[in-house]
């Protein structure tokens, strides 16, 4: 993924998780909040970002970054799709280092689609 796409200081993190709307799945949990900066919205210009996470309940460090990555192919895939203007964190549950990449592709777009995120050219 793109570094402009990428979420990556910890103050977005905790700003997203303390502000943002929730939609879990089984194998991801999607956190969405407004982009912001210096506590002003971004306009629709600017690209969403993602954040990727996956705690020690994952596994172990090769399973983390397994997960991580399985996230980050998915969503890059889905980026073009996006409506600007938002930060999103993806969180790995348990089950998501044994998944495949169409299974997660295929979760992220079910978030993504609950969420309102996708522009209205992808017909699912």
């Amino acid at each position: 993924m793109k570094c402009r796409f990428r979420l990556s200081r910890s103050s977005d993190f905790q700003r997203v998780r303390r502000t943002g709307k929730s939609y879990a799945h089984p194998l991801i949990v999607l956190l969405v909040s407004k982009a912001e900066v210096a506590g002003l919205a971004l306009s629709d210009a600017n690209p969403t970002r993602i954040g990727v996470a996956a705690s020690a309940k994952v596994g172990n460090a090769v399973q983390r970054n397994r997960a991580k990555r399985l996230l980050r192919e998915a969503m890059r895939r889905l980026l073009p799709e996006l409506i600007p203007g938002y930060d999103l964190v993806l969180l790995a549950l348990p089950p998501l280092p044994s998944a495949t990449l169409s299974q997660t592709q295929s979760a992220l777009l079910s978030l993504l689609t609950r969420a309102g995120l996708l522009s209205s050219s992808h017909d699912g």
